[in-house]
């Protein structure tokens, strides 16, 4: 992981399904799992959803507060 893939998960959208435009920082934990079960799409959005779900799962999405102030 490198430090931008922080501010990645906050400036990309998921680009399709149910979540479509949806920054990926604000995806529930239950669709970050289903992918994490059924497998992760391939390219960078496989690998920011793939941090992502690591992220929530072990209860760090707060860490990615101050970052919002930046983003937005």
């Amino acid at each position: 992981m490198n430090p931008q893939d922080l501010e990645k998960l906050l400036t990309r959208t998921m680009p399709y399904g149910k979540y479509k435009g949806r920054t990926i920082a604000d995806l529930p934990g239950h669709y970050l799992n289903w992918f994490a079960r059924e497998g992760f799409p391939p390219g960078e959005i496989g690998r920011l959803l793939q941090l992502m779900q690591e992220i929530d799962h072990n209860g760090l999405s707060s860490l990615l507060d101050p970052l919002r102030k930046d983003v937005s």
